[in-house]
């Protein structure tokens, strides 16, 4: 049981209990996405006194707090108890990019140690690149109307045309910074 829980999961796993939840969630009328939790969060402190889109019944989004709960500890029960220590299976080609990216634990580690270690949170550019980047993500989430799980999940899931457009979105602009703006931001963080 222990080598099952650390080791990677197959897709297919993956694939399936997303398709469970999302009929679950289309049966009870519910609709997934994780921007919303800000929103309903904002709400439950009081900012819907000031602010009329904060103004609304917060108590009936509280499963989807849960939810945002169980992504939480989900991710520091996996981070801190289930760590696999085999290195990722990445090509040649890729780990060589990232080093010279300066990337220096391409294929050993999940999050890179540049960006992701405690250390890192010291670097002044680093804190700036990751409020930047936050203040993108939320502003991008709030412009399209969800995030990419509730568009991706359940807005393509419910045959939705704006998720569709979302998407493709969400994925031209992924391609874009990985493959033309974060080298130049990682090649900055190195110097």
């Amino acid at each position: 049981m222990i080598q099952f829980l650390t080791q990677p999961w197959p897709w297919y796993f993956g694939g399936f209990m997303i398709s469970i939840i999302l009929f679950l969630l289309l049966w009870t009328g519910k609709s997934f996405g994780m921007s919303s939790n800000l929103r309903t969060l904002c709400s439950m402190m009081g900012a819907g006194k000031k602010v009329s889109f904060f103004d609304f019944d917060w108590k009936a989004q509280r499963w989807n707090l849960i939810v945002a709960l169980g992504v939480v500890l989900g991710g520091f029960i996996a981070s801190n108890y289930i760590v696999s220590t085999k290195s990722m299976d990445l090509s040649k080609n890729t780990v060589d990019q990232l080093l010279a990216m300066g990337i220096q634990d391409a294929g050993k580690s999940f999050a890179p140690e540049i960006l992701f270690s405690n250390d890192a949170f010291t670097n002044p550019y680093v804190l700036l690149l990751l409020i930047l980047g936050g203040f993108l993500v939320g502003f991008g989430a709030r412009y399209s109307g969800g995030c990419t799980s509730g568009h991706a999940i359940s807005g393509l899931s419910n045959i939705q045309l704006p998720s569709l457009i979302a998407v493709f979105g969400f994925f031209a602009g992924g391609l874009l910074i990985n493959h033309f703006i974060l080298p130049l931001l990682l090649k900055t963080l190195a110097i």
